[in-house]
């Protein structure tokens, strides 16, 4: 990611800050409608899902700066994907209807250097998720050291 890049992701999430629920049950409802196995991997709890989704892209985006800050829980959250059965076909759904979702929310805002931006940043992340879902230890510390 660049810092242009960066930036963009930043000062775009905060836009959907403010309309966070109606977010959550857009992302929510296009991504049952993209994908519609994966909706039995839910809770009917979904506006609670929706609540903590939103948590944790506001605390990730807004530490992007720090990322080394926030990588080893992106990880984490990746191994429990994992274990909650995620594929990694999965991530391309999430992908989708997370952009989809921008869309609707930013609208105008949304330019092609917007989601060029997201892109960016949602191939770093979910490439993370990805490499704590398939580490065959459950040591952020060890496959950190491996990384470099």
């Amino acid at each position: 990611m660049t810092p242009q890049q960066l930036e963009l992701v930043q000062a775009s999430w905060e836009k959907v800050v403010p309309i966070a629920k109606q977010a959550a049950d857009l992302f929510y409802g296009r991504l049952f409608e993209i994908n519609p196995a994966l909706r039995s991997m839910f809770s009917s709890d979904i506006e609670a899902q929706g609540k903590k989704l939103m948590q944790i892209l506001t605390t990730v985006v807004r530490s992007l700066k720090q990322f080394d800050k926030v990588e080893i829980a992106v990880w984490q959250l990746g191994r429990r994907h994992h274990v909650y059965g995620v594929k990694k076909a999965d991530f391309d759904s999430v992908a989708s209807a997370l952009l989809w979702t921008l869309q609707q929310g930013l609208q105008q805002v949304y330019t092609s250097e917007v989601e060029e931006a997201w892109v960016a940043a949602y191939t770093v992340l979910a490439g993370i998720m990805q490499a704590g879902a398939d580490y065959p230890y459950a040591n952020f510390d060890k496959w950190k050291a491996e990384q470099v």
